[in-house]
């Protein structure tokens, strides 16, 4: 069953790159406190997640945070190092935080995994986005198949 909006975020960990290397990064850590803007792309430097999707989040980023959200989060069932690689291709700096769900067990718990073996991706997240305001989903927003239209950064921003 798929998460929806006045539901707590389920318990998870996923994999970011800090200073020293590869960390795990609790979803409490991530939540607790906080307003966070969550999005997934079905996959790190796929077309339209690498040429509309992450950057649409990194150039609004200054406009998300006006509007009280302390993280931008991107997660992608991928490794923590090609999310790193594409978190610097993209120049994310310190505006969106780049976080691994390698086995794509977070995407899973949140009911929101999508079959990608046609394309030969395997099992990956759905694209969407999710307003979570101190771990409880706001919004969730999920994308119909082949669409991008609610989980882009400007529809987002203007769900805030």
């Amino acid at each position: 069953m798929a998460i929806k909006a006045g539901d707590r975020m389920p318990a998870g960990t996923f994999k970011t790159m800090g200073k020293d290397g590869p960390r795990d990064l609790p979803t409490d850590e991530l939540f607790k406190g906080k307003t966070v803007v969550l999005f997934s792309v079905p996959g790190a430097f796929t077309p339209t997640c690498d040429a509309k999707h992450l950057p649409g989040f990194v150039q609004q980023a200054g406009a998300i945070r006006a509007k009280g959200v302390d993280t931008i989060a991107c997660m992608a069932v991928n490794d923590v190092f090609v999310m790193n690689a594409w978190g610097k291709a993209s120049g994310t700096g310190s505006d969106v935080l780049m976080l691994a769900d390698g086995n794509g067990d977070y995407a899973k718990s949140l009911g929101l995994e999508m079959d990608g073996r046609g394309f030969g991706m395997g099992m990956r997240g759905q694209r969407f986005a999710l307003i979570v305001k101190d771990g409880v989903a706001t919004h969730v927003l999920v994308e119909a198949p082949r669409e991008f239209k609610v989980s882009a950064a400007e529809y987002v921003l203007g769900q805030l």
